[in-house]
């Protein structure tokens, strides 16, 4: 179950992975930086549940938008440290799905691209709070991250509805919801995935 599946931006799926550009409340490109750039891998049972949810998509007319999926271990624990901010991150790599490569975080968009509209953006990311963050200021951004909460109910119909169509489709594959995080997606079962290990071998991508 090491042996991660690449997905690539094609007909359904559009992978954007917000931490390998600076569009994110860290302000940085972390997975430049570790070596995995914008490469979406997820485990093979996260692939064949993806690959069920293409005829929905399309009788929709909607893609998903990729935003995160297998993140290394190494990039995780860069990222407590520019964000210590508690349970923003798990904890550790081994809490985290993403490390595992068993979670993914999305949103839905038209087929040409265009996000549909949600309470927050993914991550709640805004670049005025990614901005107070780097300042130390937190106050404000803990209370606009409680829109990422399925409780969350002061939006618009639009937003609301967009929510839990993409929880209804998600769902309807076999991925589990996280109740605090409408973006976030992951694997049952999930004691069955270990934590997956990356490095670059001669310009290659391994896992293990």
């Amino acid at each position: 179950m090491k042996n991660l599946i690449e997905i690539k931006t094609d007909d359904d799926f559009i992978i954007d992975l917000m931490y390998a550009g600076t569009e994110n409340m860290m302000q940085t490109n972390v997975y430049e930086r570790v070596g995995l750039g914008n490469r979406c891998f997820v485990q093979q049972d996260m692939f064949i549940k993806l690959e069920a949810l293409r005829p929905k998509l399309r009788e929709k007319g909607l893609k998903l938008k990729i935003k995160d999926a297998y993140r290394p271990p190494l990039a995780h624990e860069m990222m407590l440290k520019i964000i210590p901010m508690e349970g923003f991150f798990a904890r550790t790599p081994e809490r985290s799905q993403h490390c595992h490569g068993s979670a993914i975080d999305c949103v839905l968009c038209t087929r040409d691209g265009k996000e549909l509209k949600f309470p927050c953006q993914v991550d709640a990311y805004e670049k005025k709070y990614a901005e107070q963050i780097a300042r130390g200021e937190w106050a404000e951004f803990q209370q606009h991250l409680k829109k990422a909460s399925y409780n969350w109910q002061n939006s618009t119909m639009e937003e609301l509805a967009n929510r839990g169509l993409q929880k209804e489709l998600m769902e309807s594959v076999g991925f589990k919801s996280l109740e605090h995080e409408w973006w976030h997606f992951n694997l049952p079962d999930k004691e069955k995935y270990p934590m997956v290990e990356f490095r670059i071998n001669h310009n290659q991508i391994e896992f293990y």
